[in-house]
């Protein structure tokens, strides 16, 4: 069973809540029967009152690292949409066919020449004269070559928006 961290803390920040409540209503009730304000009563309502201030910012914690892992979310889709698009660019540009796709598609994916042979349901040797069929079309030799064509064009394009400029303070190794 897989628990949910959001929701895992959810629950603890609930629960410290009734007990945060359970202890001021007995520092109230504390103080409404001593008929007055008893100092003994100051260190349980520092307490609660500590307790309260916790939920307060675990709460905002919460609530700000789920915001953030949702952009991350949002940032991981858009990244591997555009690698998609520059991997089916290249596709394009090289006019493979339709079983030439595929197989470069899971080529790209690291599945060896059985693994593709496998998913697709034709023989190993089917599956290697598509992939000679690609390597011709790419100017490629190998499946490396193919591989470091796409990646070049990644390197050479930013996926998403302007590279990131270093940090003056730091040096590159």
């Amino acid at each position: 069973m897989k628990v949910r961290l959001p929701a895992l803390i959810t629950g603890i920040i609930a629960v410290q809540v009734v007990c945060a409540a359970v202890f001021l209503v007995d520092v109230m009730r504390d103080v409404a029967t001593s008929g007055g304000p008893d100092w003994s009563l100051l260190p349980e309502a520092l307490a609660s009152l500590a307790l309260l201030t916790g939920i307060g910012f675990e709460t905002v914690v919460l609530m700000h690292l789920m915001r953030r892992k949702a952009s991350l979310e949002r940032s991981v889709g858009l990244a591997s949409s555009a690698l998609q698009g520059v991997i089916e660019n290249h596709f394009d540009e090289w006019k493979l066919t339709v079983s030439e796709r595929d197989v470069a598609a899971l080529m790209v994916k690291g599945l060896s020449i059985a693994e593709i042979a496998g998913v697709r349901g034709s023989a190993e040797g089917t599956v290697k004269a598509h992939l000679n069929a690609i390597y011709r079309k790419a100017n490629a030799r190998n499946r490396a070559e193919v591989l470091s064509l796409i990646m070049d064009t990644l390197i050479d394009k930013p996926l998403l928006g302007p590279p990131v400029e270093m940090d003056s303070r730091r040096t590159a190794t």
